[in-house]
């Protein structure tokens, strides 16, 4: 049991975030901070309409959440087998890191992904279909 601590305390965590947000429409100004690269410059990062998007989640709305920020409800399904490799190797008394050259890879990718996606989103052209 000690060394799944890790992993399940990161699944509370994150499921009682999601709970709050569930409970806490971020649609209704005054109770989320506002995303600081918008309000300081008007462009939208990869993380904005996440807030949203979970929400929508929690009402089983998924093309709302897409509209909100479809990196986010893309990426779910990649975070949850994540977390269940994480939990595997944890229980089997594995290593956490997945090792070397293929994590730095991926961190390579994902980092492309994200900066391209917020990119994207403020494209005029675009936002109809990437901007919350």
């Amino acid at each position: 049991m000690r060394g799944v601590r890790a992993p399940l305390l990161a699944a509370g965590l994150a499921l009682a975030a999601s709970a709050y947000v569930a409970l806490v429409d971020p649609n209704r100004p005054g109770h989320y901070l506002t995303c600081p690269l918008l309000a300081s410059t008007g462009l939208y990062c990869a993380a904005c309409g996440g807030l949203r998007a979970v929400h929508d989640l929690s009402r089983l709305d998924v093309a709302g959440a897409w509209a909100m920020n479809p990196l986010l409800v893309a990426a779910l399904p990649f975070v949850a087998i994540a977390w269940a490799r994480w939990f595997a190797r944890a229980r089997a008394g594995g290593s956490a890191g997945a090792g070397g050259l293929r994590s730095a890879a991926l961190a390579w990718v994902v980092l492309v992904v994200v900066l391209g996606f917020a990119a994207a989103r403020n494209v005029p052209a675009l936002a109809p279909w990437l901007a919350p």
